[in-house]
């Protein structure tokens, strides 16, 4: 009997309970209010995914929305939703921001005019008002377009219309906007009757770039949490790719402020734009960008794109 007492002593301390581990918490600044483009992390979310690689996970709205990328470089958050295209611009102001996955694969910008008007083609453009949202890229962006057909930025009235790309459209205050959203602007025009028509830049004489992007400051890149964040992002965005419809169910119960026509929709022309493979880099996608960014002008130097975007190595264990 004596010699039972540790296997009956270690078959109870098995049975005693153990006291779970605490997830390790992630604060994720958003770049807008959420919405359909958020759509892999809130199912990810919502289906345990970032439980299950042991992340408590906040993801905060901005107050300001050019607070974010500020917010990580100065270490007040750990990861913030951004643009590619203005990571070059932060990295040229020096700012310690290094992309470490993407949300967004495609661009989601466009050039629009009202599909019922007088503007059939960028050519259509000459001598006409474009409105416009923020100064910098978007501008570039427009005279690499002109540029394809002939033109060039002169040739345009630009007419600063703040966020009001579509109202300043169906009232006729412009003849075309640069920046409105494909996936939004283009089905907000449709439900209030007036269909819009989209020139993508893409096709246009701008290097395709990623839409929306994952930036953290460059001392957190050894961080362990980082790839066990994508892990949970990709699980969001393939539950996302086969189960749409349920998706759908999820995103609204949590938020169910967006149950509306709109973003219903924004949600369906989404899906195909989310990146699948988060954590992958593509080095010439971002070099192209870059070099184009100094050619307009944008910065001083082309950058080293080690400096400001990475490709974490996944455990296979994740």
């Amino acid at each position: 009997m004596f010699r039972s007492l540790p296997l009956i002593l270690t078959v109870c301390l098995a049975l005693l309970p153990v006291p779970a581990m605490a997830a390790d918490k992630l604060t994720v600044l958003l770049e807008w209010f959420v919405n359909p483009d958020h759509a892999p992390l809130v199912i990810a979310r919502e289906k345990g995914y970032f439980a299950d690689v042991g992340l408590d996970v906040e993801l905060i709205p901005p107050a300001d929305p050019a607070a974010p990328p500020r917010l990580v470089a100065a270490k007040q958050a750990d990861i913030a939703i951004h643009y590619q295209p203005n990571l070059y611009l932060d990295h040229d102001a020096g700012l310690p921001l290094v992309r470490f996955g993407t949300l967004v694969e495609t661009p989601l910008n466009t050039v629009m005019t009202l599909a019922g008007g007088p503007i059939k083609s960028l050519k259509d453009l000459k001598g006409k008002k474009v409105g416009f949202s923020v100064a910098g890229f978007e501008d570039a962006m427009l005279g690499a377009m002109l540029k394809s057909v002939g033109m060039s930025i002169a040739d345009v009235e630009l007419i600063n219309v703040n966020f009001a790309l579509s109202a300043s459209l169906i009232a006729g205050q412009v003849d075309a906007t640069v920046g409105g959203y494909r996936n939004f602007e283009l089905t907000q025009m449709a439900l209030e009757a007036h269909e819009g028509r989209a020139f993508y830049p893409e096709e246009h004489g701008v290097p395709i770039y990623d839409e929306l992007i994952f930036v953290t400051h460059r001392d957190l890149l050894a961080d362990d949490r980082l790839p066990r964040f994508l892990n949970a992002v990709e699980k969001g965005a393939i539950y996302l790719t086969n189960h749409p419809d349920e998706s759908w169910q999820i995103f609204i119960k949590a938020y169910p402020d967006l149950d509306n026509p709109l973003n219903r929709q924004a949600f369906t022309d989404t899906l195909p734009r989310f990146a699948k493979r988060p954590a992958a880099l593509d080095r010439g996608r971002y070099e192209r960008l870059a070099v184009f960014m100094h050619d307009a002008g944008l910065i001083k130097t082309v950058p080293d794109i080690g400096d400001l975007a990475v490709e974490l190595r996944q455990s296979p264990l994740l």
